[in-house]
Order: structure tokens, then sequence, then C-alpha cells
């Protein structure tokens, strides 16, 4: 991959992939003496507050223009999926080990993969296959007791 073909979206994904492993690790710890489902909230109210002072503090929050209705319906089903991702996951991180329960949330990267070709016509390349395949098989793997 040579610079001009380096896609600009990679360093964002690898900051993704960073910040959800911390996320697991300090959930893990957040989540010890509490109820999950508490845990879910305080970290949603968290999210919350710090997206509206990066909006704000950049002058986005007020920019936002005309909203379609199909975009504030997918945008509602994304909130209703994440909220409920969260909910399972702390519920998950406060009954499982992290070193179990993020491989198998990162199924998700194999169900997004069979999501986007049927829903979304994407077609991956066979090397694509193959690490989608890797990943559901290592998920497996950690999570299989010998």
């Amino acid at each position: 991959m040579s610079p001009d073909t380096f896609p600009s979206w990679l360093p964002w994904a690898v900051l993704s992939a960073v910040f959800a492993a911390l996320t697991a690790i300090f959930a893990k710890i957040g989540v010890e003496d509490i109820n999950s489902d508490l845990a879910t909230l305080i970290r949603t109210v968290i999210v919350l507050i710090s997206l509206a002072l990066i909006l704000f503090a950049t002058g986005k929050l007020g920019q936002t223009g005309p909203i379609s209705t199909k975009t504030w319906i997918f945008l509602l089903l994304s909130g209703l999926g994440t909220g409920a991702s969260w909910l399972c996951y702390f519920r998950a991180l406060k009954l499982g080990p992290a070193t179990l329960v993020a491989p198998i949330d990162k199924l998700s990267v194999v169900l997004v993969a069979l999501f986007g070709v049927v829903f979304l016509g994407e077609r991956p390349s066979m090397n694509g296959w193959l690490g989608i395949a890797l990943i559901a098989a290592g998920a497996v793997i950690i999570v299989v007791k010998r």
C-alpha cells in the first residue's frame, strides 16, 4: 500500500479497536461492584455528554440542517441496537472474564460481513472471506474448553 493509496479510514479504525479494547478492560473493572444495567446507563450518559461537548467545542452542534425520515429511522434502529449490545456486553462482563467475553463480542465483525452481503450487496474478496472465517474460528477456539 503506497502513501498515495493509504485509506483515510484506517487510522480511525485502528483507534476504534484500541479504544474498544480499553473499554472492555475498564468496563470489567467498573462493573465489579454494581449492577451491569446501571453501569451501562452511567457509561451511556458519559458518552452522551462527551459527544455533546465535542460537537459544541467544534461548532457543529447547531449545524445539522434537515434530517430525512429515513435517516431518523435508521439512526433510531442503530441506537436501539447499540443500547441492546451494551446491556448484553456489560451483563456478560459482569458474569464472565473479559478475555472470553470480548472475543465472542467481536463475532459482530463476522455478522457485519454477512449482513453487509445480504442487506448492502457488498462482496468481500477471497482474502476478506478468509479473514472473516479466521475471526470466527479464533473466537470459537478461544472459548472452547479442552
